[in-house]
């Protein structure tokens, strides 16, 4: 499976309460850095990766990201923005957008939108491709898993369960999947809809086979005061990960 044949979901739409006191009148991942949006960051690294249909999922201030996609288009990529008109949950807000797309594709790649990890990629299109795998999400190796989810894997690398935030050190979910169109058609028509909360574990129930690729790779989340301050040096210290050009 080519990553040029996949369509990049990026959620975008949640309302980032702990940092909006810091951000007066900008959705979260519109959050300045190195001189450009952190989402528009997030694309640039889609670019790079080989990827140049993007949709973004908005929901609060959606009206910000959709005028700066209009005015500063990143070149080779096609941009759409789809607004919820209510939360839908990470997995509803991906549906709506998906339907909104309105043209098909081989597989939909998701990821957030105030987040980002310099994976290659390939890594999940190479596990997808020519193989019963239905889906490969992206696990990332941290010292402190505190703050996130995290997989119980079988013995094959396949997921078994999710597991809530815990300390220590462990492989969390990156928040990255791709994921088979035949997959996305087995979703439930119900919202809001959370990806680790409803759909993956009823998929994982019917037979759905899930795997995850573990990387180690540079990672930050900017849904903290401290973490939202690094994103100026982490863009800096990795501009070789973007596609570069006005």
């Amino acid at each position: 499976m080519s990553l040029s044949q996949t369509t990049a979901v990026i959620l975008a739409g949640g309302f980032g309460a702990r940092v909006r006191h810091l951000l007066p009148n900008l959705p979260k991942p519109m959050a300045p850095a190195a001189g450009r949006p952190f989402l528009e960051w997030v694309v640039r690294y889609l670019a790079k990766q080989g990827i140049g249909d993007v949709i973004i999922s908005t929901g609060y201030l959606a009206e910000v990201v959709t005028e700066h996609f209009r005015c500063r288009p990143v070149p080779g990529v096609n941009v759409q923005c789809v607004a919820e008109s209510e939360p839908l949950g990470t997995a509803g807000g991906f549906l709506n957008a998906a339907r909104a797309h309105g043209r098909g594709t081989s597989a939909w790649l998701v990821l957030n939108g105030d987040s980002l990890v310099f994976a290659d990629l390939r890594l999940l299109s190479d596990c997808v491709a020519g193989s019963e795998t239905d889906g490969a999400l992206l696990g990332l190796q941290v010292a402190d898993s505190s703050r996130y989810g995290s997989f119980v894997l079988k013995p094959n690398g396949e997921v078994a369960r999710f597991v809530e935030k815990q300390p220590g050190a462990r492989t969390i979910n990156a928040g990255v999947y791709l994921l088979s169109s035949a997959l996305v058609d087995k979703f439930p028509a119900r919202h809001p809809l959370s990806f680790e909360r409803d759909v993956f574990p009823g998929l994982i129930e019917r037979g759905a086979r899930l795997r995850v690729v573990e990387v180690n790779a540079p990672f930050l989340d900017i849904g903290t005061e401290e973490t939202l301050s690094q994103a100026e040096p982490f863009i800096r210290q990795n501009m070789e990960q973007f596609k570069a050009g006005e």
